[in-house]
């Protein structure tokens, strides 16, 4: 069993963490809300008064935080000089693909071992221990935390070096993003023609448009229900990173500016700490049904 520090134990890393602890291992959490320590405590785990507090001798470092600058610091400031050589960083964070093969330069300066494993599966996913992980970093620094990454995810796979798996997680946010405001136009165009909401949905989810956001998002937004599973804030965050990404790449993504501007504007309508199916609300405003 591992001596696991792991830093940010919010919607997603708080069960992330509980399900680390309840495999066995010494979860040692920190979390700048104190109060979010005690669900983890609860579960078996240990609460930290510091990012150094949770990473010293530790044998694995697990980040779970909200963008680019916060992982930065928290390396920087907490991780580079408390945690012993061979230690294995393991960043669950999604952040740009630029500053996280950067990081795991720092990192390997220090005598350090950092893998970028960004997840998808929303708060759901981490509560039931279902993630899609995709890993980037050397081939033995995967296997060694592969063990590890099977107790919160049920989908692990190594796609490349250090930054590949940001790169992965960017575009499967650009897919997911443009999934959801394509579903928020058919039900639109649905609604508009009087046809029986519930009925074309489920023989929709039957054939090729069938999707997992159609499944999972679809009836949320027939129904008004917006509760945050993952926030439109944080995909705004991620769309900018792949537009950002797509234009160091010199890579054309029409398509994709176009539904960052739709996150964008739906952010800017103050809808910023709902469920990205909010992105429904969007289009009804767009089409003059909602004020």
């Amino acid at each position: 069993m591992s001596t696991i520090g792991f830093i940010g134990l919010g919607i997603m890393g708080g069960p992330m963490a509980r399900h680390l602890a309840a495999a066995g291992h010494d979860v040692v959490g920190f979390n700048r809300s104190p109060e979010k320590t005690r669900a983890l405590v609860n579960a078996g785990g240990r609460a930290a008064g510091s990012v150094a507090e949770a990473v010293a001798g530790a044998d694995v470092v697990a980040l779970m935080l909200p963008d680019s600058p916060d992982v930065e610091s928290v390396l920087t400031d907490g991780v580079l000089g408390t945690a012993e050589p061979g230690t294995l960083v393991i960043d669950f964070s999604t952040i740009r693909p630029d500053v996280a093969r950067d990081l795991a330069g720092q990192a390997a300066e220090h005598g350090l071992r950092m893998l970028d494993a960004p997840v998808s599966g929303g708060q759901g996913g981490a509560e039931n221990a279902t993630l899609s992980i995709m890993v980037g970093g050397a081939d033995a620094d995967v296997d060694a935390a592969r063990p590890l990454l099977e107790v919160v995810g049920k989908t692990v796979v190594h796609v490349g070096p250090a930054g590949a798996g940001q790169t992965v997680k960017a575009a499967n946010q650009l897919i997911v993003a443009g999934n959801i405001a394509l579903v928020a136009e058919a039900l639109t165009f649905l609604q508009a023609h009087g046809a029986d909401l519930p009925a074309a949905v489920e023989v929709l989810g039957g054939g090729l448009a069938g999707s997992a956001v159609l499944d999972q998002k679809a009836q949320k937004m027939l129904d008004g229900d917006f509760a945050p599973g993952f926030r439109v804030d944080l995909h705004h965050k991620d769309m900018q990173i792949v537009t950002s990404a797509a234009a160091q790449a010199g890579v054309v993504t029409p398509l994709g500016a176009l539904v960052a501007q739709l996150v964008a504007a739906t952010r800017s309508a103050g809808d910023g700490g709902l469920d990205h199916s909010a992105l429904f609300r969007t289009i009804a405003r767009l089409n003059g049904d909602l004020s």
